[in-house]
């Protein structure tokens, strides 16, 4: 039997196979930060209730209107799930599935057993971004092997910004995850690196890594 593979690296190769690389080098700690941010999940009606001044000293990076009114509609879109939203069943949960392991900030159990992972940083427009989407995958398949019953929905917060999600275990979202899987299993070397110049410009990895990013002259033909 293949060796289980960790949530965060499934998540990391989605986003790049070369980072997942260089940070299984170096290992990477929780940094107190993500905990502040962490705590905001816990704390919803209390948020909800707090007056400007009170948000002002929380780890929220939103004006406090726009932080309500993100979360008064998530109040109003998940009312299935809000109350164990605002006060999970079980919590930071290590889940061992039939495939990968990890941690899962939220359990909750509804209809179904659901697996709810808190990200401390920026939404994206729509949906989630595609590393945490099979991150998400990865914690409901996980979910569903301890349970030993489907599981086909995730959430993500990002209550930093007052935002919460809802993830499908679609068709699609589901290859991407056996790719991912394929790609942390196979990995014994540094992968070739990407062409994705924002993606590179962004990592703590790069001067490991030696690629390239372009100036903003360079990439005005200058």
């Amino acid at each position: 039997m293949s060796a289980l593979v960790p949530f965060h690296e499934l998540a990391t190769a989605t986003y790049c196979p070369r980072k997942l690389y260089y940070a299984r080098q170096s290992g990477v700690a929780v940094p107190a930060s993500v905990e502040r941010v962490r705590a905001l999940a816990l704390a919803y009606p209390d948020l909800l209730a707090a007056p400007d001044e009170a948000l002002a000293e929380r780890a929220i990076e939103v004006a406090p209107a726009v932080f309500r009114g993100r979360l008064h509609r998530a109040r109003k879109r998940f009312t299935d799930v809000w109350e164990e939203l605002v006060d999970p069943p079980e919590r930071d949960v290590r889940l061992t599935g039939r495939d990968c392991r990890g941690e899962v900030q939220k359990i909750l159990d509804t209809d179904a057993p659901t697996p709810s992972l808190v990200s401390p940083g920026e939404p994206p427009e729509q949906g989630v971004w595609e590393p945490q989407s099979v991150r998400a995958v990865a914690a409901a398949k996980a979910l569903a092997w301890r349970e030993e019953t489907p599981v086909e929905r995730a959430f993500v917060e990002y209550p930093a910004y007052g935002v919460v999600r809802e993830v499908r275990l679609t068709t699609r979202r589901k290859a991407t995850y056996r790719r991912a899987l394929r790609a942390v299993r196979s990995l014994d070397g540094p992968p070739p690196r990407l062409s994705n110049d924002a993606k590179c410009r962004e990592c703590e990895h790069r001067a490991e890594c030696g690629v390239r990013t372009r100036s903003l002259w360079s990439l005005l033909g200058r």
